[in-house]
């Protein structure tokens, strides 16, 4: 399999009312080459602080798409997705609880595989500064729903850092209809049951807190799946 380098990839980064963290993360944004498509859906100052970074450096490939409706998560990434033109397609969170060198790493995990997922939950992962216990124990009992509704083996499906190979996402991404936090689960699942190969790697990862998943997202989530997984 050919190196992936930076110059092959397009990273994806939602961003939902994210001003008081995105002038945080632009900077590291530097030590990626390849593409990054910001996307910006909400009603903060997010979008004009990526233009004024944008402006800035203008010898950088890094844009921002700007959409006045909330997408979702999901929708967000997918949005970025079919924009992205290059052969490597990865997303993080905005927050910054993952780095770009971590994605980077991602990123060269596709040099042998279809996708690449980080996991929190694995043996090697790193967790500086983790989430509540409540948050924890939540995580736990939504991945056990996952291993039972989709079948599906990964500690971590919700890690906010994941790539793939763009047939994957060709293949893929119009069967997937969740646009909130669940989209995750359904691209996973989507790619798994067509036949593509997804490794799962430890990753280093700190809570930044101020979650925007809520207990209503959680339900949210739970209810969206359910109608994936036996009504679509």
């Amino acid at each position: 399999m050919p190196q992936v380098t930076d110059t092959d990839c397009s990273l994806i980064i939602p961003a939902y009312n994210e001003e008081e963290r995105i002038a945080e993360l632009l900077p590291t944004l530097l030590l990626f080459d390849g593409e990054v498509i910001i996307v910006a859906d909400g009603d903060d100052r997010t979008r004009e602080i990526v233009l004024e970074f944008i402006r800035a450096h203008p010898n950088r490939d890094i844009c921002c798409l700007s959409f006045t409706e909330r997408l979702g998560k999901g929708g967000g990434i997918s949005r970025g997705m079919k924009a992205a033109t290059r052969d490597y397609i990865g997303f993080f969170d905005a927050d910054g609880s993952t780095s770009v060198s971590e994605m980077k790493k991602i990123f060269n995990g596709l040099e042998r595989y279809d996708g690449v997922i980080g996991s929190r939950w694995i043996a090697g992962a790193t967790i500086p500064i983790r989430q509540g216990l409540t948050r924890r124990i939540q995580s736990r009992v939504f991945n056990l729903i996952i291993r039972l509704l989709f079948g599906l083996s990964y500690a971590d499906t919700q890690c906010g850092a994941k790539a793939f190979r763009r047939e994957v996402v060709e293949q893929v991404l119009d069967s997937v209809s969740a646009t909130g936090f669940e989209f995750d689960v359904e691209l996973l699942w989507r790619a798994e049951t067509a036949g593509f190969v997804i490794c799962e790697e430890p990753i280093i990862w700190s809570d930044r807190g101020g979650s925007r998943v809520r207990m209503s997202d959680t339900v949210a989530m739970l209810t969206g799946l359910l109608c994936i997984r036996f009504l679509r």
